[in-house]
This record gives C-alpha cells, structure tokens and sequence, in this order.
C-alpha cells in the first residue's frame, strides 16, 4: 500500500537520502531504526508528503504523491496520513476532543458526526474523562493519547510516527507500544515508526536499519 523507489534527497552538497526503496503492506507496523544523522526522519518525511525528494517516487493506495498539485496533496496527506511526533503538538486553547477534531473539520465532515467519532475514539484509548481538558491539564502520556486520536480520526491509510516516545517515561512508553499494537489488531492499522527505542522496534513486524542515507538491513526485529 506504500511504494517507494530510489529516494534520493540531498541538503545542498550533503547527501541524506541515497537512492532509497521501501515497500510496506496494509496492517504492517514497521520501525526505523539508526543512529542520527541516518535519514530516518527526512525519508519519514518525504513517505510523509511533508518534504520532497530530489528524485524518486512515492505511492500510497495507488497514488504517485509527486504528481499531485499543493493542494491535492494537502486534501490527499489529510485524509490518507496521520503524524505521530515526539512532541504532541496540541493546539493549548482547545480541548481535547477539539483537537481531535480538527482534521475532520478540515477534511469538511460534519461537526456532530466528527465529535461523535472524536469521543468515541477518545473514549476507546481511555479518556473518556478527559474529553473537555485542555492539554495543559493532561499527562504526557494523555497528551500522546490524544495525539495518536488525532491521527485515527480520518481513518488514514498510515500513521507515521516520529520518536513518538521520545518524550515518555518508560511506562507510558510501553503503554503506547500496545496502543500501536492493539489499533493494528483491532482496525489493522498500519504504522511507520522513527525510532531509538529498541523495545518499541522489538514489537513491530519489521524492523528496517539505516546507515549513510540508506536501508542496509530489514529483520523481524532486532536480536
């Protein structure tokens, strides 16, 4: 359901990306892993639709994302992509079935349908008591919560998700590994994850090794 071909990215005479090929399947979660400076985040990225490549092509469900125009992309990446990052990026004036909302209310659904659904998510990743607060009054680990219901909210093809425990004790960390492995089960999600956390790695179906801009090793997981 994700293709991708020779990705290619460069940052001036510095090569990140080197001619890059990635193929994931529906229901798949699949980590990245390497050290920094590998690429893992500007090919997340660029599968992301938020960068470009130099060369390369990328699709998703049958689309070639390089041939659609910037607002094709915006409507297709809303509706297709959910982002996971390290930090959450709530919007603190809202609440957080708000938050959830907003990418339906972009996406034009109706307002009463798109709560409905927010609240209904929410409550399944157990915050049904939180619905109203705003993000300042949540945990971190609420916060990511209400972040991965942002991201389910338009029943995307793939959530990519960037360090998403990277700004999680280890407990809340190892409950959001299962969140990932329960919404894969439950509604076979499929998930692409940057990550240093060997043990999040160690739970997905696959595991892919970057080194100089390149995939040089894909494992079950890692031994």
């Amino acid at each position: 359901m994700l293709i991708a071909k020779n990705i290619v990215k460069n940052y001036g005479n510095l090569p990140v990306l080197r001619s890059v090929d990635l193929e994931i399947k529906k229901g798949e979660i699949v980590s990245i892993v390497g050290s920094s400076g590998a690429g893992k985040s500007t090919l997340l990225h660029i599968l992301g639709t938020l960068d470009t490549a130099e060369s390369g092509t990328v699709e998703l469900e049958g689309q070639r994302i390089e041939k659609l125009k910037p607002r094709q992309l915006a409507a297709f990446r809303n509706k297709h992509i959910g982002f996971v990052f390290q930090f959450h990026h709530l919007l603190p004036e809202f609440t957080a079935i708000e938050n959830v909302c907003i990418p339906g209310w972009i996406a034009g659904g109706k307002k009463k349908d798109i709560a409905a659904k927010a609240a209904h998510i929410l409550t399944s990743l157990g915050l049904a008591d939180r619905l109203e607060n705003k993000p300042q009054q949540l945990s971190g680990g609420e916060q990511q919560r209400v972040a991965v219901a942002r991201a389910l909210i338009n029943n995307p093809s793939i959530i990519m998700a960037d360090e998403p425990t990277g700004n999680l004790d280890s407990t809340k960390a190892k409950e959001l590994h299962q969140l990932f492995i329960d919404l894969r089960n439950q509604f076979n999600q499929t998930f692409l994850i940057v990550t240093h956390n060997d043990e999040l790695a160690k739970m997905s179906d696959r595991v892919l090794l970057m080194k100089d801009g390149k995939i040089v090793q894909s494992t079950s997981s890692i031994e």
